[in-house]
């Protein structure tokens, strides 16, 4: 991991990018600042979380760019508008604004039609198939904006975008309602959240990690019980607490997400929101005896992310940050790929509209 500098920021013209290759080298650069098309804005970037799913847009993953062609990663954007294209209505110049995974719906799809904005079959991810927030500008789709207002700050904020929509949406829309067992699997970027998450919705919050030394942090973000899975079989755990109504797997591997799965209550779900390479298994009496279910989750429309940013300023949910300057974004990306990221890096830019 490799990250190359420039010494000046340039007239006010350009602005400040860091480029990503596949290669894992981050160089900063300066690129022409050009306005928006239509149905687009331009935003004058405050913070940039750095999420794992940036991985994907590093690494092109999905094929969406020419082979060894560079990007702009991130997509936990927070800043002002500072142009608008033509074709947009009810956003204006200075308002701030969020930006999450998913760059903007074309409202045209057949999704589109059935009201799936997140399954759009058009829309652009941000960090991967355009540009992303590891710059001091993001031009984006007007349909994937996020209104949030001044309470937070933006390295609070960034980290909401995507990590917070995530685990908030998941718990909303699961089969848990208030007094249920709710689990969650891992305290780390997505389940440090998802813990205060379900503990405000009115869970009864089981939090299941690795080692005795992530008890007292879990309970200090409003778990109940605490399972170390070094210890005891997280399912027999569960069972002994009445089994979960919903487990909430953030884990990054399939394999510590599919012995959860005796651990649900008759009816429950095991909600997977963690993105893994290797399967998750069951046996089928497991799914079947106690009309037990698996669903994945990916994220939210721009919508239910005002609805989480306005639930998080409500009852406290803050995720725990670390920010760096954006020419650390290299150090950044590879602390979190390290796993040793306590729990969220978030890039700041410091840039101020153009406009």
């Amino acid at each position: 991991m490799t990250t190359s500098m420039s010494t000046s920021t340039g007239p006010s013209t350009t602005y400040r990018a860091v480029e990503a290759t596949t290669d894992g080298n981050f160089t900063l650069v300066e690129r022409e600042l050009r306005l928006p098309g239509a149905g687009q804005v331009r935003v004058a970037v405050e913070a940039c979380g750095v999420c794992h799913s940036d991985v994907a847009g590093i690494l092109n993953l999905t094929g969406k760019r020419p082979a060894g062609t560079p990007v702009v990663p991130g997509h936990e954007v927070i800043g002002r508008i500072d142009a608008v294209g033509a074709e947009v209505s009810g956003w204006r110049v200075g308002q701030r604004v969020g930006l999450g995974y998913l760059g903007g719906h074309c409202g045209a799809c057949a999704s589109c039609r059935r009201g799936d904005f997140v399954h759009c079959a058009d829309q652009p991810v941000l960090g991967d198939s355009q540009d992303g927030g590891y710059a001091e500008y993001v031009i984006a789709r007007a349909s994937g904006l996020v209104a949030v207002d001044e309470d937070l700050s933006a390295a609070e904020l960034a980290p909401l975008m995507c990590a917070g929509l995530t685990v908030h949406h998941a718990l909303r829309e699961s089969a848990a309602r208030a007094g249920d067992l709710v689990a969650v699997q891992g305290i780390g970027g997505l389940g440090h959240l998802g813990v205060q998450y379900a503990r405000a919705m009115g869970f009864r919050v089981a939090a299941i990690a690795r080692g005795r030394r992530k008890r007292e942090l879990a309970l200090e973000l409003g778990a109940h019980h605490f399972i170390d899975s070094t210890e005891t079989d997280p399912a027999q755990a569960l069972q002994a607490l009445g089994g979960a109504k919903v487990i909430l797997a953030t884990a990054s591997h399939g394999g510590s997400m599919s012995p959860l799965v005796d651990g649900l209550a008759v009816r429950g779900q095991l909600v997977v929101v963690g993105v893994a390479m290797d399967p998750v298994e069951v046996l089928t009496p497991s799914l079947i005896m106690g009309g037990r279910s698996i669903v994945g989750s990916l994220t939210g429309t721009p919508s239910d992310n005002e609805d989480n940013v306005a639930f998080a300023g409500a009852h406290g949910v803050r995720p725990m940050t670390e920010t760096v300057a954006l020419d650390r974004a290299g150090d950044a990306y590879a602390k979190m790929m390290a796993g040793d990221a306590r729990f969220r890096m978030v890039l700041a830019t410091g840039a101020e509209p153009a406009a």
